[in-house]
């Protein structure tokens, strides 16, 4: 029976839901980044749609207003979207009027566990490059910021391709943790049957709760589903910041002792910039944390050595 494996790391907490050694679903939560579900006290900053709430120094739009309660009067809210990466205001983390009292977010059922074994770092070069490549086929992941759209491609006849493909995409989307509007361009399949059982196949490997359309005539297909946070795919277009937690982690897991980290400078720059990271992988270690800038190393390529 699948079972829930969470990793507490430094900068995030990783989870995965795993069945068969391999990983179904993914998420990683940000530290300091309150979750969807939490309710908390904030004071109403602006009444004009969208309306603004502000708790401590975060700003949260509320989409369907706060109906008779006045700018400035305090009001609780519960958290409906995480804030999603990226400059662009209407990624500010969404929230609603509660009349709930404060308290956190569901936790996740799970135990400590090795995501290593089931897959963690292949699921990583997924988020990472946004390509999942299966037997006759990929799939290319990109975030819009209209949806994020799914393209199917490989070189399996249209009509097996569609079918495959679909059940890639879905799988994919659990797996990398994908929510909101998603738009997946299968092969153009050459009959109804094959744009039937392509439909099938999501319906069958991507778990409720979701809405989609039919796939049409030209292979498209859109789906919606509850979008509670950031895709690991969204989280890895923070580029430095996501490299940074992931060469943490790979530090981690190496024998004890001093380590120096090596990495491009905007990881490097990122890794300075938190010295309660370094503290923490210090303590992890049993050992001095120095780093070092290399400006040959690709984003992903840092890795701990001998100082």
């Amino acid at each position: 029976m699948p079972e829930w494996l969470i990793e507490r790391g430094i900068g995030e907490t990783r989870y995965a839901l795993v069945g068969d050694r391999e990983i179904l679903e993914a998420r990683i939560e940000l530290d300091n980044q309150m979750r969807a579900g939490t309710v908390i006290a904030a004071r109403l900053r602006q009444t004009a749609k969208p309306a603004i709430a502000i708790a401590g120094d975060v700003e949260f739009l509320l989409p369907r207003c706060a109906p008779g309660v006045s700018e400035g009067a305090t009001l609780n809210i519960e958290i409906t979207r995480e804030q999603i990466p990226g400059g662009e205001p209407w990624k500010r983390p969404l929230a609603q009027v509660s009349d709930e009292p404060a308290r956190d977010a569901p936790s996740v059922a799970g135990v400590a566990g090795d995501l290593g074994a089931a897959g963690w770092d292949d699921l990583i070069d997924e988020a990472r490059a946004g390509i999942v490549q299966f037997a006759g086929g990929e799939l290319r992941i990109s975030p819009t910021p209209a949806m994020t759209l799914i393209d199917v491609d490989g070189y399996l006849p249209p009509d097996e391709l569609a079918v495959l493909g679909a059940a890639e995409a879905a799988q994919a989307i659990r797996r990398l943790d994908i929510g909101g509007s998603i738009g997946i361009d299968l092969p153009t399949a050459g009959s109804k049957a094959a744009r039937q059982a392509a439909a099938g196949a999501i319906d069958e490997h991507l778990p409720q709760p979701f809405e989609r359309t039919a796939v049409n005539g030209f292979g498209f297909v859109q789906i919606v589903r509850p979008r509670l946070r950031a895709s690991l795919i969204e989280l890895a277009q923070d580029r430095a910041a996501f490299e940074a937690r992931a060469l943490l982690r790979r530090a981690a897991l190496e024998a004890a002792g001093a380590k120096r980290l090596a990495a491009q400078p905007a990881v490097i720059a990122v890794l300075d910039s938190k010295p309660h990271w370094l503290d923490a992988l210090a303590r992890q270690v049993g050992g001095a944390i120095s780093l070092r800038t290399d400006a040959s190393l690709a984003m992903s390529g840092g890795y701990a050595e001998n100082p």
